[in-house]
């Protein structure tokens, strides 16, 4: 992926690779601040931010479901003006 372009994929998994995938993301973010996913058909590396917007939406009627979402704001190099 190259910067300023849109991406979108989406997967359906079963619970095991799922908690895989989640194991793999939390293990990156906790020990850096880079993330890099991979496919056979693409790369997304990306530098990221803080803080991480964590949102949990849990919906009990009818059939029953639980999102959580995680927001990533990316780094910037970017430093402050000098004070003189």
């Amino acid at each position: 992926m190259r910067p300023g372009r849109n991406f979108e994929e989406e997967y359906r998994l079963d619970a095991s690779e799922a908690g895989a995938f989640l194991i793999d993301l939390g293990e990156q973010l906790r020990d850096g601040d880079d993330l890099r996913l991979v496919t056979d058909e693409w790369e997304l590396p990306f530098a990221f931010g803080e803080p991480i917007d964590l949102e949990i939406d849990f919906d009990g009627t009818g059939e029953p479901e639980l999102e959580i979402e995680l927001e990533l704001p990316g780094r910037t190099d970017e430093t402050a003006p000098d004070v003189r």
